[in-house]
């Protein structure tokens, strides 16, 4: 999701707070991979549902299909503790289990042996959380569009899917065969979700329910409910479905504004890839909220109007130039889910490369200057005050910096790189490498000190683990430029371009100091190039 500004940014500032912030057994029990976790892969979900819009409640079960890893007779699934469980069926016999805050512990009368195929019926019902200030709390939003009809969304992003259904609530975990969503609404309503409409059902009773279906792995945050007026808008660009749900009163403009989707499309395969869901297809779907990045389900309310809710999120003016729910959310479909980091703490793997998509989307729309100049404005959005990496293992994000300062990381590295067909055939072999994969920051760090042959390893750190950025320090000694790096990371180097006596060269400065071949006369000599790199210069 994107970065919040003004109030919301002092509200996730407190909850960063410091390092010494102290996690409780529910934290460890959200965020952690022990044994009763880590013995079972997800293979489906199976979720089926009704929604009472006026008692704002639901009813129905998850069907979870899974295989044992190692041979165990208890798992964790997860639902919030105000969610009522009604059973919990296995070969047609109802299991015993504990709950712990919202972990749930299914017992079962056997051992399940490794390797073997599983499912059990998990039913359920309650109201869950309201959000307050969607997405960015989580829960349910229920509103009503301008006909007096109900509008509800969901968004769970960080809080957790198991706020509204049972799973095994973990990034580290993805149903590796996708899922079903089967959402029975009140007759006059549509239910949209993740993936394929494979068909709807008049219940006979006040409800029609519709049938979703996913055919790739998908992360739990991102499973999701659409209920509403809709009307449905349908288009084909070069074999990609196009998808589009909008209230009516919105019809005309959504034909409109979204024409933006296609040569996002044109530019994102370009750099990144064919998209990542191509038989799920690709929907933007109107919600009551500003957005999310719900795979093949794009959470549109950014209101059709260009930039953030009307607002450049640069200060440059480029920002107007794009709709950013549109264009940063639909990158999240290759950088976060797609590519989704194996725990929260990582969430920069998915944050800092998709705020880069918005500048790599500037620069295929109007060129390379824009997209640098675009980027460099994003850097006010930066504080620099406690690391991009959280704490393992508690569901615990780092600094909210993970959106522009991990983009900046990025742009850093492309300078370093110092070579754009390089370059954007490195992006291009991330993206397909680690295509519908859930992993870490080492194996991003890996993959990029492989791919250009550098040791990157102290550069990533230091923008990823530390909350200072690099900082060059440079004097004249004896008519010759000396520079130095002062960073956190004892071994941190890294080039930088500069300009001396405006012609442009490349210097390396490590920790100590370096003496150059440069003779200069005057410190008013050299210029820093600031833009291509996210440093501070002294």
């Amino acid at each position: 999701m994107n970065k919040i500004l003004l109030l919301c940014f002092t509200i996730i500032g407190f909850q960063n707070l410091t390092a010494q912030e102290t996690f409780s057994r529910k934290d460890s029990l959200q965020g952690g991979l022990r044994p009763e976790r880590t013995c079972f892969d997800v293979l489906r979900y199976d979720l089926n549902i009704k929604v009472n819009p006026d008692e704002k409640s639901l009813v129905g079960y998850n069907e979870v299909t899974f295989r044992i890893v190692s041979s165990t007779s208890k798992i964790q699934l997860d639902l919030f503790d105000n969610m009522k469980i009604d059973s919990i069926v296995f070969n047609a016999k109802k299991l015993k289990y504990n709950r712990e805050y919202n972990a749930v512990f299914i017992d079962f009368p056997l051992v399940l042996t490794s390797k073997s195929q599983q499912s059990l019926k998990f039913y359920y019902s309650g109201k869950p959380i309201i959000a307050h200030n969607a997405p960015w709390d989580g829960g349910f939003t229920y509103t009503k569009d301008n006909d007096g009809k109900p509008w509800i969304g969901v968004s769970c992003q960080g809080i957790g899917a198991s706020l509204w259904y049972p799973c095994k609530d973990s990034q580290s975990d993805e149903p590796d065969f996708g899922a079903t969503i089967k959402v029975a609404v009140p007759n006059g309503l549509m239910n949209v979700s993740n993936g394929r409409l494979i068909g709807s059902e008049d219940l006979k009773n006040g409800y029609t329910r519709w049938d979703w279906e996913v055919k790739n792995p998908i992360n739990t945050y991102s499973i999701t409910l659409n209920i509403g007026n809709y009307v449905h808008i349908h288009e084909n660009y070069k074999g990609l479905d196009l998808d589009y749900y909008v209230l009516p009163e919105n019809e005309a403009k959504a034909r409109v504004h979204f024409e933006e989707v296609k040569p996002m499309m044109e530019c994102f395969q370009s750099k990144f890839g064919t998209y990542p869901f191509t038989n799920d297809g690709y929907k933007l779907v109107e919600t009551p909220y500003l957005g999310m990045e719900h795979q093949s389900a794009v959470a549109y309310g950014n209101k059709y109007v260009n930039g953030y809710l009307g607002t450049d999120r640069s200060g440059t003016g480029i920002g107007w130039l794009f709709d950013y729910i549109t264009i940063h959310e639909s990158g999240h479909e290759w950088f976060g889910n797609s590519i989704t980091s194996k725990d929260t703490a990582d969430m920069w793997i998915q944050e800092g490369f998709t705020t880069y998509t918005e500048a790599v989307y500037v620069e295929c729309q109007h060129g390379y200057e824009k997209g640098q100049n675009y980027l460099n404005g994003l850097k006010r959005n930066i504080d620099n005050v406690s690391p991009i990496i959280g704490p393992y293992g508690v569901n615990k994000e780092g600094s909210t910096d993970m959106y522009e300062k991990g983009a900046m990381l990025l742009n850093t590295l492309r300078h370093v790189v110092n070579n754009d067909d390089k370059w954007w055939k490195m992006l291009l072999t991330y993206s397909e490498r680690f295509r519908h994969k859930i992993i870490d920051t080492e194996t991003v760090v890996t993959f990029f000190n492989t791919e250009t042959g550098m040791n990157l390893t102290p550069v990533f750190n230091q923008y990823l683990r530390h909350a200072a950025i690099p900082e060059l320090e440079y004097r004249i000694n004896k008519g010759k430029l000396q520079f130095r790096w002062k960073a956190d990371e004892s071994k941190f180097a890294m080039p930088v371009d500069v300009k001396i006596k405006n012609k442009k060269a490349r210097i390396y400065p490590t920790i100590n100091w370096v003496t150059s071949k440069f003779k200069i006369d005057s410190l008013q000599d050299i210029e820093v190039l600031t833009n291509d790199f996210y440093i501070k210069v002294n």
